[in-house]
C-alpha cells in the first residue's frame, strides 16, 4: 500500500481499529507531510533553475557543481 493511500485515508478522518496503531498513524502522517512540503520545495527550485537555464543539462551541470541553489518554503 503507498504512503498517499494511508494518508487520504488519515485526512478522511479515518483511523485504524487498533487504538495501539493510532500513534503510529499520526507519526507517519506528520512525516509524509513532511515529505509532501519538501517535494514541492524541489518541485519550485527545478523550475525556477530551468528557467534560468536552456536545458535541462544546464540544470543538471549546476547540480553536478554543488552550486548553491535557494529554496523558499
Amino acid at each position: 500500500m503507498l504512503s498517499e493511500t494511508f494518508y487520504e485515508s488519515y485526512v478522511n478522518g479515518e483511523e485504524p481499529e487498533d487504538d495501539a496503531w493510532v500513534m503510529d498513524w499520526a507519526d507517519w502522517a506528520g512525516a509524509y507531510k513532511v515529505l509532501l512540503r519538501r517535494k514541492e520545495q524541489y518541485r519550485r527550485a527545478i523550475q525556477a533553475l530551468r528557467e534560468q537555464s536552456k536545458t535541462l543539462g544546464g540544470v543538471i551541470e549546476r547540480t553536478a557543481r554543488h552550486e548553491p541553489i535557494s529554496v523558499t518554503p
